[in-house]
């Protein structure tokens, strides 16, 4: 079964807590979400792989650690696309994908409208990023479209999840970890998480 992780750190309480007062702009709010997915991103790779070389420092040889996994992010669009740069900032080596869904009115189930990924992807460890997983539709499909392409490493990074979205993905993916920021109490009648921050992509890019 796949993890929750919640991050707990008091500057991501205090950053979630900017992000859900609805007088934060959105240039403030661009800011706080790219600094909170850098915080997730750290928590995401504590568990990475490290290798011991031999290097020499200008005063003497010592043995040092790195890592030789590779990285990859894929953003959900459009929301997801506001997480990128924080995790390039901690990983700038990483390559970068997007998944493009919408849901289909009548089966209400999400269509894949675009997808363009790495093509190596399926070697990287992949981070799938989307701010609200709310009630994990969107984002099980995701998971689901980068299996279909060979990717098998991946963990979803997201500010704000529900009980419902953590169960589907738990269910459909139970290989996939989780890393939210905060894990709020559930969803209203329009399908928006409570207390939430409002719809994230409008806040990111001042749409409506």
């Amino acid at each position: 079964m796949s993890k929750l992780i919640i991050l707990d750190h008091p500057l991501i309480k205090n950053k979630i807590s900017m992000l859900r007062n609805k007088n934060t702009g959105n240039k403030e709010f661009r800011e706080l979400v790219d600094e909170i997915a850098t915080l997730i991103c750290y928590e995401a790779t504590r568990d990475v792989p490290l290798t011991n070389v031999n290097i020499e420092t200008p005063l003497g040889k010592t043995v040092a650690q790195v890592t030789e996994k590779k990285f990859g992010i894929v953003p959900i669009l459009r929301a997801g696309i506001g997480m990128t740069n924080g995790i390039l900032r901690f990983i700038p080596n990483a390559k970068v994908g997007h998944i493009g869904l919408y849901r289909d009115p009548e089966t209400l189930k999400p269509v894949e409208y675009y997808c363009k990924l790495p093509v190596d992807s399926k070697d990287r460890e992949i981070f799938l990023t989307d701010p609200m997983l709310a009630t994990g539709g969107t984002a099980s499909a995701a998971i689901k479209f980068l299996k279909d392409r060979g990717v098998k490493d991946i963990k979803l990074l997201c500010l704000l999840s529900t009980p419902k979205g953590v169960a589907k993905v738990n269910k459909e993916h139970p290989d996939v970890d989780i890393y939210t920021a905060e894990h709020d109490k559930g969803l209203n009648d329009h399908g928006y998480i409570i207390p939430g921050l409002g719809d994230a992509g409008d806040r990111l890019f001042g749409t409506k």
